[in-house]
């Protein structure tokens, strides 16, 4: 640990960390007291059914604003007219946090390169997301994702996916904050529950006192700093090594250059297939209807700058994704003759990257702080999106859409404000839980897919299944989520009870400075396992979200299916209205009869 302990944050280190935090709490001042709406809210042209009692309409039946009231609008969605740069670099933060840095780095370190096929799965999710689902949120200009499965099914599907959402959330609020907790500690030694606790405060100021418009200009510079802070690493790691031919030749020979596993074992952890269609089922279903990327497609003034901002948001995440397998490799190169966790320097994997940082650029000042502030920041931006988007569903989904409440401004702006602070002393109450747990990447992955794929199968099988009827629907929810609830848990289960391998690649301990033995490797008969604990977690999603649409299609079919004729195509996905009849497009039709009308004075 001597060599770790050599080089903890200096004085520029803490002015750079500190410098972040001080622009994080600049930024929720500026917008919420200092920065007023100079424009009042643009009335945009309703698609919405008349029948959804969350929307407030004039009597043309222009949607004047969204839930309830002007203020809560501009708090909540920006009154719609972000500008699409912040918005993308939002998008990016509500999806990268300190889990990805940290878990992606040291996925690749243990695991091999197989998991950089990911950025692919990505790319290919990014252009499912802008012409499948994008669109349909688009015409309805909802405020929440969720109102769709209103006006698609019923009021139940709704407010069982809105509590869903916020179980999810809630289940993932502690790893965003422990994960960045853990990367400080590492470098500065200030305890881990002290570090907790100003994330979580400082999340929860700027995100209480800013709304929507702190939050995404906040995660605008903060993945700046992000991007900035792994590719100095990168850059640096690069230089102090021995040349690319070196690297990436030592991390063939010890086994980790590795990107054509075509196994086709489901219970492989990384192969060409379960990583291509794992990953992009599983960024599909977060990416197409989760209630914190949905909030800023919708705060765009028109679906071509929603498309533009996931464009956006595609690139930048593939390319800094490959950016983090790349470290991985660094990090394998520094320490392929002395492991790390092994030699008793780290005592979780998550602990990897820190500790490169500290032992290869830690004596350059500032290095240290500009990493921390990066991982600090991903945190932040992770931590105030899920904060604001569930806020949000709580308001509009559960108080407004499940109670059928309707709160004053005033009221509004209480509960929305009051669920900020609770859900952030729940996020620091659950890091408690998380202190005796690693691998972060696999267990995220793992507890988020029961939520997320459930919920992208109802949505899918709303846009995609014509015929899919409430039955269906609800069936096919409940089977999707008992399965995939079914796998995850039993699988984490199984490796609690030290039934599973860790299926970690070989690390050596022969050049370290102490006298290290490598542990024992216990031989464990998985054929004794029941098959579905064995599967590799990137299965998990794609399962469950494959039991939602076929269970759903087919009890549909079976009773009633829906009305084609009676369906209205904007809750449909673009891409199959080819297959509606005309009468699906009625009252699209109507509606622009009715604006052509308009415009021509009659």
């Amino acid at each position: 640990m001597e060599a770790a302990e050599s080089y903890r944050f200096g004085t520029i280190d803490y002015i750079v960390f500190l410098g972040m935090i001080i622009l994080s709490t600049g930024t929720g001042i500026y917008f919420g007291c200092l920065k007023k709406s100079k424009k009042s809210i643009v009335d945009v042209e309703p698609t919405l059914p008349t029948s959804i009692s969350t929307t407030t309409t004039s009597s043309t039946g222009t949607r004047k604003h969204d839930f309830g009231s002007e203020k809560m609008s501009e708090y909540l969605l920006g009154s719609r007219q972000l500008k699409v740069f912040p918005v993308a670099m939002s998008l990016i933060a509500s999806y990268v946090s300190g889990v990805t840095i940290l878990g992606t780095t040291s996925e690749i370190y243990n695991y091999g390169t197989q998991y950089w096929f990911i950025a692919i799965a990505i790319i290919l999710q990014g252009i499912a997301v802008s012409y499948i689902y994008i669109p349909v949120f688009a015409t309805l200009q909802v405020g929440s994702s969720y109102e769709y499965l209103e006006m698609r099914f019923h009021s139940v599907i709704r407010s069982i996916a809105s509590f869903m959402f916020i179980l999810d959330e809630i289940l993932f609020l502690p790893f965003v904050v422990y994960v960045p907790a853990i990367a400080l500690n590492q470098v500065s030694g200030i305890n881990l529950h002290v570090i907790s606790t100003v994330i979580v405060i400082v999340c929860v100021f700027y995100t209480f006192v800013g709304g929507i418009k702190a939050v995404v200009h906040t995660d605008a510079w903060q993945t700046l700093v992000m991007f900035l802070s792994v590719i100095v690493v990168a850059a640096l790691g690069t230089y102090y090594a021995e040349g690319l031919d070196k690297l990436f030749g030592d991390a063939a020979k010890g086994g980790r250059l590795i990107f054509s596993n075509t196994d086709p074992s489901p219970y492989v952890r990384h192969t060409v297939w379960s990583v291509l269609i794992g990953g992009f089922s599983y960024w599909t279903s977060f990416n197409a209807v989760n209630q914190t990327m949905v909030q800023r497609y919708m705060s765009l003034p028109s679906l071509k700058q929603a498309r533009a901002s996931m464009a956006i948001f595609t690139i930048g995440v593939a390319a800094f994704v490959s950016v983090c397998c790349y470290v991985g490799l660094l990090i394998y190169e520094m320490y392929q003759d002395c492991d790390p966790l092994s030699a008793g320097l780290i005592t979780h994997d998550d602990q990897l990257l820190p500790l490169f940082v500290v032992q290869s650029v830690g004596h350059i000042p500032g290095m240290s702080g500009l990493f921390i502030a990066g991982i600090f920041g991903a945190a932040l931006s992770s931590l105030s999106v899920v904060l604001n988007s569930t806020s949000l569903v709580i308001l509009q989904d559960i108080v407004r859409g499940c109670f059928k409440m309707q709160l004053s401004e005033r009221a509004s702006t209480v509960l929305v404000k009051t669920s900020v602070i609770v859900l952030g002393v729940m996020a620091l109450s659950l890091v408690f839980v998380l202190e005796q747990l690693s691998g972060i990447l696999s267990i995220c992955t793992s507890m988020t897919a029961i939520a997320a794929g459930t919920t992208f199968g109802l949505f899918t099988l709303g846009m995609l299944v014509p015929w899919a009827n409430n039955i269906g629907t609800a069936v096919g929810g409940i089977a999707g989520a008992l399965l995939a609830g079914w796998i995850s848990f039993g699988t984490q289960i199984t490796i609690a009870a030290g039934q599973l391998s860790s299926q970690k690649l070989h690390v050596s301990v022969e050049n370290c400075a102490a006298n290290v033995t490598l542990p024992e490797n216990v031989w464990v008969d998985e054929e004794a396992v029941f098959p579905l604990y064995r599967l590799s977690y990137h299965w998990i999603n794609p399962i469950g979200v494959a039991t939602v649409v076929l269970v759903g299609a087919v009890v549909s079919l079976f009773t009633k299916p829906t009305e084609l004729k009676t369906l209205d195509a904007d809750l449909i996905s673009p891409v199959i209205h080819r297959c509606l009849p005309k009468e699906c497009f009625a009252r699209r039709n109507h509606h622009a009869q009715a604006q052509m009308n308009l415009l021509n004075g009659q």
